[in-house]
């Protein structure tokens, strides 16, 4: 009996890899859609990292912006070990010479050896009670009340805790094996009108001598310190104060004194322009504005054998960005009178774009027209400098509603946003299409076997027959 044959039907198809492979073929536009959103996002991010570094050279900018700015000092001194200077904005540049004659110092006093104890716990008071008062300056009369029991340690403590303008303090003056404790008060602060003064001592120790074998030794003065400015050949001015830090002799410098001058010695103060600081702004400006220059450069490439352009590649919005900031730095400035660029003070634009600074150039035009170079940078009056010009040029970039930069990253986020919403729909268009195609070949496949059943069914018949 000849074979009947059914082309194969109900041979084991597995109809689940021909879906996959339909859904693959659905999917790549999705795919591209994806690749997309994923340029746009590492772009949107390279714009963030831009926008950061026009902040930085926001920053660096802003502290050449106003004359203050340069109006900076520094101070010096030829003999560190006799005073230590320092100078703020307001100093005048001079040079100032100086004598130590005196320091300041706190007043200090110590109860007398003759009524020394042996021990720090040991009974101070002889009657029910004794009271101790004493006064810095003319400051109000502080008192400390002690029992019949008190202490050379409890004295000292309850003077402590008086918060008084005076210290005390415990010294053993004799040794190890044989102390010999003595009571020290100290002026809280240096200066000739905080002196300490007893006024009452009922105690054994008997400050205020009245046993006849009492009374205190001055163990330091209170005394102002003395300074004398001038040539010691010329007429000269003398300073005192209470304090070795000196804020008002010299306006805006600070004397710290440390130790007296010899006879005939003097240190030399030498206030002078601080052109290092403001050097090192303007480097700063330089290094900012290097930066995003150098950061748009690398990502404006191009790949001529992958032909694949870094994401600021075809951007007109990064030309905007370099054009204004050249534009800002290097132009002309109207009405200056001796430097009318930054050209003439030492930046040079390299072909890439950058600035480098001829520091001999720089440091020639500090040194020799100071003045000059404030004009060029700062502003003058109602008139914009170099820097305000760079500032107000970042500032139409990165401004939060109308700035290019800003714009540019708003677009970018409103195509990501798009592009979401197209994935989004064509993902379900998908999973839509794979659910028929699943449930199409499922009914097939169930169409199959009941034809291969029938199949079965037939050929068995014709067998028997």
């Amino acid at each position: 009996m000849a074979t009947i044959s059914f082309g194969g039907l109900g041979n084991g198809v597995d109809f689940g890899q021909v879906v996959d492979q339909l859904v693959k073929v659905q999917q790549l536009p999705i795919d591209a859609l994806q690749s997309k959103k994923s340029n746009l996002q590492t772009k949107l991010t390279d714009y963030g990292t831009l926008g950061g570094k026009l902040v930085a050279l926001q920053s660096a900018t802003d502290a050449l912006r106003l004359p203050s700015f340069f109006d900076r000092t520094a101070a010096t001194v030829s003999d560190e070990s006799v005073l230590g200077v320092s100078a703020s904005s307001t100093a005048t540049p001079g040079t100032y010479l100086v004598q130590v004659t005196r320091l300041a110092t706190a007043h200090q006093i110590a109860s007398k050896a003759t009524k020394t104890v042996t021990a720090t716990t040991s009974d101070i008071v002889s009657g029910a009670g004794a009271t101790f008062s004493f006064r810095v300056g003319t400051s109000a009369i502080q008192t400390v009340t002690l029992s019949d029991t008190a202490t050379l340690e409890d004295l000292r403590d309850q003077i402590n805790d008086l918060g008084s303008g005076a210290t005390a303090s415990i010294v053993n003056t004799g040794t190890s094996a044989t102390p010999a404790y003595r009571l020290l008060l100290t002026a809280s602060s240096t200066g000739a009108d905080r002196t300490i003064t007893i006024t009452a001592d009922s105690t054994d120790l008997d400050f205020l001598n009245g046993s006849g074998a009492g009374g205190f030794d001055t163990l330091q003065l209170a005394q102002d310190a003395t300074v004398v400015l001038g040539d010691p050949a010329q007429t000269q001015l003398t300073i005192q104060r209470d304090s070795n830090t000196i804020t008002d002799a010299i306006p805006g410098v600070v004397l710290n004194l440390k130790q007296t001058t010899a006879v005939g010695q003097f240190a030399t103060v030498t206030v002078s322009l601080d052109t290092a600081q403001v050097k090192d702004n303007i480097k700063k400006l330089v290094t900012a504005y290097n930066e995003v220059v150098n950061f748009i450069t690398s990502h404006n490439t191009y790949d001529t054998a992958t032909k694949q352009g870094g994401t600021f590649f075809a951007e007109s919005t990064v030309r905007t960005v370099v054009s204004g900031l050249r534009r800002s730095l290097s132009d002309q400035l109207a009405g200056s009178s001796v430097y009318g660029t930054v050209g003439e003070i030492g930046f040079k634009t390299e072909r890439d774009g950058t600035i480098t600074l001829e520091d001999a150039k720089l440091d020639s035009a500090l040194s020799e027209n100071y003045s000059a170079v404030r004009a060029l940078l700062a502003n003058q009056g109602t008139a914009s400098g170099v820097a305000q010009r760079v500032l107000q040029a970042v500032d139409k970039l990165d401004d939060l509603e109308s700035g290019a930069v800003t714009t540019r990253k708003n677009g970018l986020t409103t195509q990501i946003d798009r592009l979401d919403t197209d994935i989004q729909r064509k993902e379900d268009a998908l999973s839509a299409y794979e659910a028929r195609l699943r449930a199409q070949y499922a009914s097939l496949d169930g169409l199959l076997r009941q034809l291969q059943s029938q199949s079965d069914f037939l050929r068995s018949r014709v067998n028997a027959a």
